[in-house]
């Protein structure tokens, strides 16, 4: 007969020696979508707010492995979130489930979770075999009222909402749908191969305006193919916020302001791509300055100067953790609604900076990737979604084609 004690302390190895087994492989940012605070009480950007349903999230991991765990978000909560059930459920090629991969999504042993005003929560520990570009759904029953949802708006995946009550464990039909990202931040995989995480931190134009939703043709989908494609093991992380800004707040917080929370909580970011500034520049010195979408937003009077301290800034902290820079110029957006000559005369100066000032690793050129090569203050023809200023499909993988991928071969 084994007694307690020595029961006790077997159990214990036991336990110590699959979390060891388990923690084989490196964690990294294989999905994540920023999130933002309400911009709004009504029309477009009106902030959602959910209670007694279940909700329904489809993603695609940039990098599998032998395990993950689910960050949900807070940040922006007017009350504590009460989570009342959640699981994750691995998806076939035709979006059904795959027998055998779901699993339940617990915080320290329990079912359920409350998570404080302004604050992230993560999963425990999920074993659960995952390939590269698999497709995921969390699926989160939310049993009292969550208040104006912290989302991202950006989401280019259907967001199932059910019918009133706990669904969690049904392959449900949907009462009502959006294309947003409700509470969810990120999915960390472990892997036994990835050499890291690689973030595309920026704007719309990063978060996928303009592409084929449900897809996946945004051009961080594109480099992580082509990562996958010459054997090079990394997560690629869309940090990108739509109307997003550097130095001014409005459609998520500022870029400066932002970077701790979206970048550096992702586990083993190696590179960083920062292509952002046009919201800035466009907001500054427009025709209508601090609109965006039809919201009017806070615009101080920032100057080229301020905008390149900005990305020094960028630059600098993201040293101080290890981690490589990349930055491209500010892309072309000549006949958008907020195109100016005096803003054209800033995107020219903060670009030549970019590209001279050897403040950055390395220097990729989305700009010249969106150009019209006989007007390059414009994007070409057919590479825009009809505004002058968000690419399409064919534009994104265009940019995402423009990567030198020997930026992120191993030292």
């Amino acid at each position: 007969m084994i007694r307690h004690g020595m029961a006790t302390a077997a159990l214990a190895a036991t336990l110590w020696a699959g979390a060891a087994q388990a923690q084989d492989g490196r964690w990294v940012g294989s999905w994540t979508a920023s999130p933002h605070a309400p911009v709004a009480t009504e029309g477009m950007f009106a902030a959602a707010s959910f209670d007694n349903v279940t909700l329904a999230q489809t993603i695609r991991l940039s990098e599998g492995g032998s395990a993950l765990r689910v960050r949900f978000t807070n940040r922006y909560g007017e009350a504590p979130l009460h989570i009342g059930q959640a699981r994750i459920v691995l998806l076939d090629d035709t979006g059904a489930e795959v027998p055998g991969t779901s699993r339940p999504l617990t915080f320290g042993g329990a079912a359920e979770a409350v998570i404080p005003r302004g604050a992230p929560f993560v999963s425990d520990l999920v074993e659960l075999a995952s390939e590269d570009f698999q497709k995921a759904k969390v699926v989160i029953y939310l049993p009292e009222a969550t208040g104006p949802c912290t989302c991202h708006l950006t989401g280019l995946d259907d967001l199932d909402v059910s019918a009133p009550g706990n669904h969690v464990d049904e392959d449900f039909a949907p009462a009502s749908t959006a294309q947003y990202r409700a509470f969810l931040q990120t999915v960390e995989v472990l892997s036994p191969d990835a050499l890291g995480t690689i973030v595309a931190f920026g704007d719309s134009i990063t978060d996928g305006v303009g592409s084929t939703a449900g897809a996946d043709r945004r051009w961080p989908d594109v480099l992580a193919e082509r990562l996958d494609a010459a054997g090079m093991e990394y997560a690629v992380a869309n940090a990108a916020i739509s109307g997003n800004r550097v130095l001014s707040p409005g459609m998520g917080e500022a870029a400066l302001a932002r970077f701790d929370e979206d970048v550096l909580t992702l586990p083993n970011v190696t590179h960083m791509i920062v292509f952002e500034g046009v919201n800035d520049i466009g907001n500054r010195y427009g025709p209508v300055q601090g609109g965006v979408g039809g919201l009017t937003l806070d615009q101080p009077q920032i100057d080229v100067a301020q905008m390149i301290e900005g990305f020094r800034q960028l630059i600098v902290r993201a040293h101080e953790k290890g981690i490589k820079v990349i930055g491209s110029p500010i892309g072309p957006y000549k006949g958008a609604g907020y195109w100016s000559e005096e803003g054209e005369a800033a995107r020219q100066a903060i670009n030549a900076w970019i590209i001279t000032s050897g403040a950055f690793d390395a220097v990729v050129r989305f700009d010249e990737a969106f150009a019209d090569p006989a007007n390059p203050q414009q994007m070409r023809e057919g590479y825009h979604m009809g505004d002058h200023l968000h690419g399409n499909d064919a534009s994104l993988r265009a940019v995402g084609e423009s990567i030198d991928l020997s930026l992120f071969a191993a030292d």
